[in-house]
């Protein structure tokens, strides 16, 4: 089965990289665990909280590459513990989050079983820029044009 891509508009020109975010994203939201919030912090901030309960800090970690931010926990076995029933799994997990260009990670902190990860977007800029239209005359596209010598093919 062939897939359609999602910006095959004509006039959605240059938005490839998105759409293989999204379908990045999309591959990786399989899996509901751990459960997450994320909530609009301030104008210009966003909070990502994870429920991590029975992880430590030290069996977290938090890694921005380019424009994904990577949220892993991995929990490691005490040997010196005897288990007679276990129903806590101690499982490891991957969460990632697409980031908008300029989005800006300011910190994370662990506290009462929750991850929370700050996220500061910058302030976005109007753009207007007025494009001048040259005008060509067709002796101008002429001059411009490479002169063929005879016998030669172009």
């Amino acid at each position: 089965m062939t897939q359609i891509p999602l910006f095959s508009s004509p006039f959605l020109l240059g938005f490839d990289q998105l759409e293989r975010a999204l379908d990045r994203v999309s591959k990786s939201s399989v899996d509901g665990y751990p459960p997450y919030n994320i909530e609009q912090d301030g104008e210009n901030s966003l909070r990502i909280t994870l429920a991590v309960a029975g992880f430590s800090r030290d069996e977290l970690s938090v890694v921005v590459e380019g424009t994904q931010l990577t949220i892993l926990g991995k929990q490691g076995d005490d040997p010196d513990r005897v288990y007679l029933h276990r129903g806590i799994a101690a499982r490891q997990f991957q969460r990632s989050f697409v980031l908008a260009d300029g989005m800006d990670v300011i910190g994370a902190e662990v506290k009462d079983g929750l991850l929370h990860v700050d996220l500061l977007r910058p302030p976005i800029a109007e753009r207007r820029r007025v494009i001048e239209i040259r005008d060509e005359s067709p002796t101008d596209m002429m001059e411009d044009a490479p002169v063929r010598q005879k016998g030669s093919r172009a």
